[in-house]
């Protein structure tokens, strides 16, 4: 068994209980945090890269999110060798992985409710797609792929 996370004093709402599945809520449940877990998990690691994931979430509150999972032991922050730094998910955060791919099971399976035209973001959409591409079948020489949105906004259709 893990000998657990290192827990800092860290500034959060907590449920006032012993129970581990409250006590795993108060670090993990907080507003944006799965989300950013998610990208995480899916190979982002630069602060803009995790950013373009949570595309409505304020940098400033991306950066407080960053530094209380770094200070609980789920991330760790990682120095580049040109500058500036990375984010890299620690065993405990790795170990967060099913509970993710479950509550995204879940939610295709039981949240069923249209997506507005503000949740159906173009951007976001292609951002998470350049994870399914298989650069390796790809031609060596550039190429480039056009997606055209019919229905969206202006400056978003393409």
């Amino acid at each position: 068994m893990p000998g657990g996370l290192r827990y800092r004093k860290v500034t959060m709402r907590g449920y006032g209980q012993f129970c581990p599945v409250a006590q795993a809520a108060e670090v993990i449940t907080e507003q944006w945090t799965p989300l950013v877990i998610r990208e995480l998990l899916s190979g982002s690691h630069r602060f803009n890269d995790i950013q373009r994931g949570v595309p409505l979430m304020s940098p400033a509150l991306l950066t407080k999110r960053l530094k209380t999972l770094e200070l609980c032991g789920i991330i760790e922050r990682r120095p580049l060798a040109g500058g500036g730094h990375e984010y890299h998910l620690t065993e405990a955060g790795e170990e967060l992985r099913p509970w993710v791919e479950l509550m995204g099971v879940w939610g295709q399976r039981w949240v069923r409710r249209p997506v507005t035209p503000e949740e159906a973001d173009p951007a976001l959409l292609m951002w998470d797609m350049r994870r399914s591409i298989n650069v390796e079948r790809l031609p060596d020489k550039r190429v480039v792929v056009r997606f055209d949105f019919r229905g969206a906004p202006k400056g978003k259709r393409s």
